[in-house]
């Protein structure tokens, strides 16, 4: 089998960061504090709930900081003015400094030391940020904005501590415990991920007290069936949608985040990607239509190899996996391998370009019959075999995929089939995503060649459905507005 060759323009597994996460284990170390302020006294309890020992230094400290100090074995204060001899030893350096003279003697002295430094509320004397918590330890959710935006942060924060139930922190906690036991019980990476699986359901939903966590996770484990001597991996075709990764369904975000392997085509969005595993390896077979590209042949041999080794392999494709998306050929193939195979469908672009434009597809009054079809054949040619007269019948809504290039021959059987010129078309590019250009215009329009969307896909919707305004019916009733005379309707009795 020839493998797919990597593709220049395969998108970077992480968007750029405005700061690494990282997660610090403090227990026991030291963190010098210098500064006195009421902001000192958060970041002081902080870092002590983080197992740190914190030596604070402040000739004048605020009151609750010897409060604190007295309450925590892990806090000293120091009533005096910091010095550079007080920093050996330290990991980190934590100041509340607002004159830019003295913070810049504090950096220069944490720098010469190898130290990081963060002065509150002053980004650009940080190395680090502390974020804003969410706390379910030893879950722990750390939520940045960079300094942009705090009060975003803080609402972030709501919202997640909204979802997030408060059993969380002994599941975890009980999870744990129990790994090294999980490893005994379950030896076999793909069993152990299944349990995870399974263990998530039940963190979220199980209503469990935390004592009777160690008896239901081993309930779980013991659920978990054997893999198989010469375990036999599986393939998901799954639907990436349109490219907003809002669209994305909670079963393909399932899919992705358990993944081994994630094999991706051209039109999935570096934001769908990523919200997959991390630790998925991705392997790009973008098709170029009419231009140099991975042969499906390929393709569909290097999802049968992955999952003969015991891959689970998500074979990730743009829009609907089942419309256009040539499925069938890699489900022929894992088929004939013996390999499982199963498809999570994905929306449209059909679907998500008449959502963009507020449009019904199938409005009742001009369209009772959606038509998919695609404006190319596999030599990049108009398709012969398209049944013309029934596409251009009257009250139908017209979809044609990837058209760019056939769309003025396409126009012209169409007319010549009995469609008015007049018939209105919309042809759209990058739908969903922030540079979606739309194009309207008629058959005639397109007969003519008006300039559509270069270097990129191509939908067009042809029919009276997509008429914009034109395809609104008039209000019922002049004399009052529609929403009057429908709640009139509403208050009659049965």
């Amino acid at each position: 089998m020839s493998t797919p060759p990597p593709s220049a323009t395969r998108p970077p597994r992480l968007a750029p960061l405005a700061k690494l996460p990282i997660f610090v284990g403090l227990a026991g170390r030291r963190v010098v504090m210098i500064g006195g302020g009421e902001p000192v006294v958060w970041k002081a309890e902080l870092l002590a709930a983080a197992g740190a020992s914190v030596d604070i230094y402040a000739p004048e400290p605020h009151p609750d900081l010897a409060a604190l100090a007295g309450s925590s074995p892990g806090l000293a204060l120091h009533a005096r003015a910091w010095t550079p001899d007080d920093l050996p030893g330290a990991v980190l350096v934590v100041a509340d400094e607002e004159d830019a003279a003295e913070a810049d003697r504090i950096r220069d002295a944490a720098r010469a030391r190898g130290l990081l430094l963060n002065v509150i509320d002053r980004p650009d004397f940080c190395d680090f940020q502390f974020g804003t918590i969410v706390n379910r330890s030893p879950v722990v959710i750390g939520i940045m904005t960079d300094g942009a935006a705090p009060i975003l942060g803080q609402a972030i924060r709501r919202r997640i501590e909204a979802v997030l139930p408060a059993s969380l922190a002994s599941w975890s906690r009980s999870a744990k415990d129990f790994r090294a036991r999980l490893r005994a019980l379950l030896p076999g990476r793909s069993e152990r991920r299944l349990f995870w699986e399974r263990f998530v359901d039940a963190a979220f939903t199980s209503p469990v007290p935390e004592a009777g966590q160690p008896a239901e996770l081993e309930r779980l484990a013991g659920s978990v069936p054997a893999a198989p001597t010469g375990r036999l991996g599986e393939v998901v075709i799954v639907g990436a949608g349109p490219g907003d990764p809002e669209l994305l369904t909670l079963k393909a975000m399932r899919e992705l985040q358990a993944a081994d392997v994630i094999v991706y085509d051209r039109l999935v969005t570096p934001e769908v990607l990523e919200l997959a595993r991390r630790e998925a390896r991705r392997i790009h077979v973008g098709k170029e239509g009419h231009g140099a590209s991975c042969r499906q042949e390929d393709i569909s041999a290097l999802l049968v190899d992955l999952a003969l080794a015991g891959e689970r392999v998500v074979r990730l494709k743009g829009g609907d996996p089942s419309i256009f998306g040539r499925s069938g050929e890699e489900i022929a193939a894992c088929e004939e391998a013996g390999v499982p195979v199963r498809v999570v469908p994905g929306i449209t672009t059909a679907s998500a370009a008449a959502a963009s434009l507020n449009l019904s597809l199938t409005h009742r009054d001009h369209a009772q019959r959606l038509q998919f079809v695609t404006g190319h054949d596999r030599h990049g040619e108009l398709p012969s075999s398209l049944d013309y007269a029934a596409l251009a019948g009257s009250r139908s809504t017209l979809v044609v995929y990837m058209a760019r290039r056939t769309a003025s021959r396409l126009a012209a059987r169409l007319i010549a089939e009995g469609m008015p010129s007049g018939t209105p078309a919309v042809a759209l590019a990058d739908v969903s995503r922030p540079g979606q250009v739309a194009v309207r215009t008629d058959l005639a329009g397109l007969l003519g060649g008006v300039p559509l969307p270069e270097r990129r896909p191509v939908l067009i919707l042809i029919g009276e459905a997509v008429g914009g305004r034109s395809a609104v019916p008039p209000s019922r009733g002049a004399d009052a507005p529609r929403v009057t005379g429908v709640a009139a309707r509403l208050r009659e009795p049965a």
